[in-house]
């Protein structure tokens, strides 16, 4: 066992999702709201330790959830992988359910980073009976080429179709240079949102009408120098919450006290903690 957290584990068609749970925050709340943490591709949960301590330190339960393939779940993504972005939003309901009894009595917040921002978003729109109070994305978008300022747009679309193709041909992404090793089905759903600026239909339902329906309140931030994911990517994705209450932010370098990207905010991220925790004490209770 960590010192520093739990390690727990979820069975889920035929898929096992690690789990790092954190101790209750100082003073014991049994009532604190919780964050599950939901990580980028190719992102192992234990990255998440320093954003974790920050959530703790600002009154907050905590729990971050391997995505399946990545960390300690599994399976490796290979050749027999087919799962894509439908199987990664039901794995989060599967965490979901499996912290149960630890959420009761308190608030959830989904808190995303990456494509772990796009599964808890599908998996919030998707679900007919609400079982979050609050979502929060940091560092999401969907990473449409239209949407990158200036030319990077046209180096955007070749660059994830080109991945997408290799994912085709290969049977499985191997992770060269980008996003770790990938099943192809996450790889298809992804390049398509670049293609797009759309979500794909997940098992015959219409996710791009189920996020716009979406009400659950949701904070969006976007991170100074995010090469991945620039503010403008979160701000397509926002347009897409009709329904949602939004509260759109920025995380700034100014605020961070340093130079952050895609991944370094993590490592600098106790004023975002904070606000978290802010965003978590408002919402309104189910």
């Amino acid at each position: 066992m960590n010192a520093e957290y739990q390690q727990e584990f979820v069975d889920v068609d035929g898929a096992r999702l690690g789990v790092q749970v954190y101790p209750e925050p100082a003073g014991g709340r049994d009532d604190a709201p919780l964050v599950l943490i939901s990580p980028a591709m190719g992102v192992p949960a234990r990255y998440y330790r320093p954003f974790a301590t920050a959530l703790r330190d600002a009154g907050l339960a905590v729990a971050v959830a391997d995505l399946r393939g990545t960390g300690v779940s599994t399976p490796r993504p290979s050749r027999a992988c087919r799962y894509g972005y439908a199987e990664l939003a039901a794995d989060v309901g599967a965490v979901l359910t499996a912290l149960k009894d630890r959420r009761d009595g308190r608030r959830t917040v989904l808190l995303g980073h990456s494509l772990g921002g796009q599964a808890a978003l599908l998996h919030t729109a998707l679900r007919a009976e609400r079982d979050v109070d609050g979502l929060a994305l940091v560092a999401v978008g969907l990473p449409w080429w239209r949407c990158y300022p200036g030319r990077r747009g046209y180096g955007v679309l070749p660059y994830t179709q080109g991945i997408a193709a290799v994912a085709r041909l290969v049977g499985v992404w191997p992770g060269w240079g980008f996003g770790g090793r990938q099943a192809r089905g996450v790889i298809r759903d992804w390049a398509y949102t670049a293609r797009t600026g759309r979500f794909p239909r997940l098992d015959g339902v219409d996710a791009e009408a189920a996020v716009r329906a979406l009400r659950v309140p949701v904070l969006a931030v976007s991170v100074d120098d995010d090469q991945y994911t620039p503010h403008e990517t979160l701000d397509h994705l926002c347009g897409k919450l009709d329904a949602a209450p939004v509260v759109r932010e920025r995380y700034t370098a100014a605020q961070a006290g340093t130079r952050m990207d895609h991944f370094t905010w993590v490592r600098a991220a106790a004023p975002l903690a904070g606000r978290v925790a802010r965003f978590a004490a408002e919402l309104p209770s189910r």
